[in-house]
């Protein structure tokens, strides 16, 4: 099974990072407002970054790491790829 750390574009410009198995429906239960709390006030958003990992632990890791970024640091990470 594959593992996916994966960065969002809110409405209002903000990032959000999250980590799953299944992107494509992991997107499409925040924009039914139903995933994340963040995400509920911010519909719609779009997926702008998608990093696949080893293993789930290696995922979360990563999620963790890309949180700590700040905002212009994430912005450059989705110029990279």
């Amino acid at each position: 099974m594959a593992h996916y750390v994966y960065l969002l574009r809110c409405r209002d410009d903000t990032l959000y990072c999250g980590y799953t198995t299944d992107v494509e429906r992991r997107v499409k239960t925040h924009n039914e407002g139903k995933g994340a709390k963040y995400t509920k006030t911010r519909l719609p958003v779009e997926v702008v970054y998608i990093e696949e990992c080893i293993d789930k632990s290696d995922a979360l890791k990563r999620e963790c790491a890309i949180k700590r970024l700040s905002r212009e640091q994430k912005l450059a990470l989705l110029s990279e790829k």
